[in-house]
């Protein structure tokens, strides 16, 4: 007697071994670009950074009465110019050298005041009390343009302006 033969049936293309071993390599490969990105990223700076701001025109000075202080943006930071009381124009970093809070000017002690933590700066930037651990950056003031319609530029340097 004959076997009636049994046809063969060709397996699928893709067996279920092949396919864990695509999902194993996949997982592997997206575990490995989720760890060497950040660190890649972390290792080489960026192209290019903040720009390097020499000068900015801060305020008017008509604008600017004595005893008083106007913050103005230095590149991408705050800085704050104050007239004093006999009339000297003085710029300063407005970033607070503790918790980088922006510093304002109090006109009743004459003094540059942290809000976040009362730290206190007189008007040569050095810190007075508080918890600040250095002294503000100083900036250099200049007017340019005609008395009675001057603008007051604050720079990092005597040069550039």
């Amino acid at each position: 007697m004959v076997k009636p033969e049994i046809p063969t049936v060709a397996g699928p293309a893709f067996d279920r071994r092949s396919f864990l071993d695509a999902l194993l390599t996949a997982g592997f490969v997206s575990t490995a670009a989720a760890i060497v990105y950040p660190v890649s990223r972390f290792l080489i700076p960026p192209a290019s950074g903040e720009p390097a701001t020499a000068s900015v025109v801060a305020a008017r000075a008509a604008a600017l009465k004595p005893n008083s202080g106007t913050i103005f943006k230095f590149g991408s930071k705050p800085a704050i110019v104050v007239r004093t009381a006999e009339g000297e124009v003085r710029a300063f970093s407005a970033v607070c050298t503790h918790l980088e809070c922006t510093v304002q000017y109090k006109p009743d002690t004459s003094l540059l005041w942290c809000a976040c933590h009362n730290g206190m700066y007189d008007l040569g930037g050095n810190v007075v009390s508080g918890p600040p651990p250095r002294s503000l950056e100083r900036f250099v003031v200049n007017m340019r343009g005609e008395p009675g319609d001057e603008e007051i530029v604050v720079s990092r340097s005597q040069q550039g302006t």
